[in-house]
């Protein structure tokens, strides 16, 4: 029998017979000590060599990360196409859409961490802050290191927050759900905004409100998903603090799983700027008529700041804002109060009812009036979103309560404006400025959506707040708010008349953003030079 090698035990042998042959073993293990210790050196020899290894494998990984990120490696083969660039820029949009279904979490985290409302709306309100902040000083980044490094750091910092919050919620620390969700999740939100943008205003020279609708219809469309998803797994997981973790901790997962494949679609045309064929031309007729906003210069991103435009059109979107948002955030308390003296109240099933039609109309708007703007010009719908949007709030403060169709027919307008304004303002950037620095254009006027996340609610809390504490009820509650809104509407009216084309003295050099020149041909023996 080789050593070291015991007849194993018959079955049904008694447990004393057993521990007796366990016993004998003991003399041949301690005699062989002395040779396993001595194997002990030459390993712990070997530690040194093994540790030295792990950072070299680290840079190894962190090199090859950084070489599939690196804009170099997003460059288009020649035959892609342009039309998987919107899905690619969908993937990021639908996700961090999520942030306007926030609304779902706020009882669960009231009811099980004693929070108030004001409490429980810090996350989304930082989030927002965040987004405004990150895309305004995160933008010349977006464009040094191209979509795909923006869309991996929007995947890594929205998916962590929810990691995070996750974790806050587990350990009954509110805290650091704010952190996670809030400040996390809200840089996430800014740089996975506009990361798609310049790229999509490359893609799509004949078609830029079309292209970039389609992308920003998926931040509007997000709450649409996230909504009955998150209320869903509350329902599957629990409504307690652990049931709030484990569904931030599935929806951390799976959205980082889902951004991942915009971040390996995403692509950049070879030359800077797609050339459409004759099938993707514009049509020479519309070609052919003049249009003095669209400039075929670059401006960059610093020059942008220099340029009443820039700051006309951040007063034209922060009153378009504040106009929609301030029905947004309150949509089902306001249409519950404004028709409670009204014949038939109106249900807390109805008032669901009509967030979900709001948030339909927000996400329709974004592409059917970035859309429009391809043909009517921005200018012209500005002119809309803001004249026929102080229209609607006139007609909803002198009708009253008299009509439930009106005030769920003209706030759905005011909504589809709210969602439009977004889409097409990276088009009107285009416009003025160029694709030079779009992107990072966009992300600094991003700040007046950060202003109007504030003033909008701001005002119609206030306004209703007041009015019921001096006995005002029904549709009274808001009418003072509506008539701000139209002066409002009518500030952003003017500056949008006030938008004229940029100075060249603000232009780039004529080589900015120039694909590079083909090498000419030589010239024949004996030519004359």
């Amino acid at each position: 029998m080789p050593r070291g090698r015991r007849p194993r035990p018959a079955p049904g042998t008694s447990a004393a017979a057993c521990f007796r042959a366990a016993t004998a073993c003991l003399p041949e293990a301690a005699a062989r000590l002395p040779e396993a210790a001595a194997c002990f050196p030459g390993a712990t020899a070997r530690f040194p060599d093994a540790a030295a290894y792990f950072p070299e494998v680290g840079e190894r990984c962190t090199f090859r990360v950084m070489r599939v990120l690196a804009p170099s490696r997003t460059v288009a083969p020649p035959g892609w196409s342009r039309w998987l660039v919107p899905p690619a820029a969908l993937s990021i949009h639908l996700a961090i859409g999520q942030a306007y279904a926030w609304s779902v979490f706020k009882p669960p985290l009231e009811a099980s961490l004693g929070l108030s409302g004001t409490a429980s709306a810090l996350p989304f309100q930082l989030a927002i802050v965040m987004l405004g902040l990150s895309a305004a000083f995160g933008g010349t980044l977006v464009e040094r290191n191209g979509p795909r490094w923006a869309m991996a750091v929007s995947a890594v910092c929205f998916s962590s927050g929810f990691l995070v919050a996750a974790l806050g919620a587990a350990t009954r620390q509110y805290w650091l759900v704010v952190l996670g969700y809030g400040f996390i999740g809200g840089i996430g939100l800014g740089i996975g905004y506009i990361s798609p943008v310049s790229t999509l205003l490359k893609w799509f020279p004949d078609r830029p409100g079309t292209a970039t609708g389609i992308a920003i219809m998926g931040f509007g469309g997000g709450a649409l998903i996230a909504s009955p998803w998150s209320a869903w797994l509350l329902d599957a997981l629990g409504g307690g603090t652990s049931g709030i973790a484990r569904t931030f901790l599935v929806m951390g997962l799976a959205y980082a799983v889902f951004m991942t494949l915009g971040v390996l679609l995403v692509r950049v045309p070879p030359t800077g700027r797609y050339a459409p064929d004759a099938r993707g031309a514009p049509d020479p007729r519309r070609a052919a008529v003049p249009r003095p906003l669209v400039t075929t210069a670059q401006v960059s991103a610093r020059n942008a700041l220099r340029t009443p435009q820039f700051w006309c059109l951040w007063v034209v979107l922060c009153t378009n804002v504040t106009a929609g948002i301030g029905i947004l955030e309150k949509a089902a308390p306001m249409v519950s109060d404004f028709f409670a003296r009204s014949p038939a109240p109106v249900s807390a099933s109805a008032a669901a009812g009509f967030v979900g039609l709001l948030s339909l109309a927000n996400m329709l708007g974004r592409i059917v009036w970035s859309a429009t703007s391809d043909l009517a010009g921005r200018k012209n719908v500005y002119r809309l979103y803001l004249g026929a949007g102080a229209l609607m709030y006139l007609l909803i403060a002198l009708a009253g309560d008299a009509s439930k169709p009106l005030f769920i027919g003209c706030a759905a307008v005011l909504l589809s404006f709210y969602g439009g304004g977004f889409a097409t303002v990276p088009a009107y950037l285009k416009d003025l400025f160029g694709t030079y620095q779009v992107g990072a254009i966009h992300g600094r006027l991003l700040t007046a959506w950060s202003t109007a996340g504030v003033l909008g609610p701001l005002i119609v809390n206030a306004v209703a707040d007041a009015r019921r504490s001096s006995g005002h009820t029904g549709s009274e509650l808001y009418t003072t708010s509506f008539f701000v809104m139209i002066g409002l509407l009518v500030v952003g009216f003017a500056a949008n008349e006030l938008v004229r084309p940029v100075h060249p003295r603000h232009h780039e050099p004529s080589s900015a953003e120039a694909p590079p020149a083909a090498p000419a041909p030589a010239a024949p023996k004996g030519a004359a030079p």
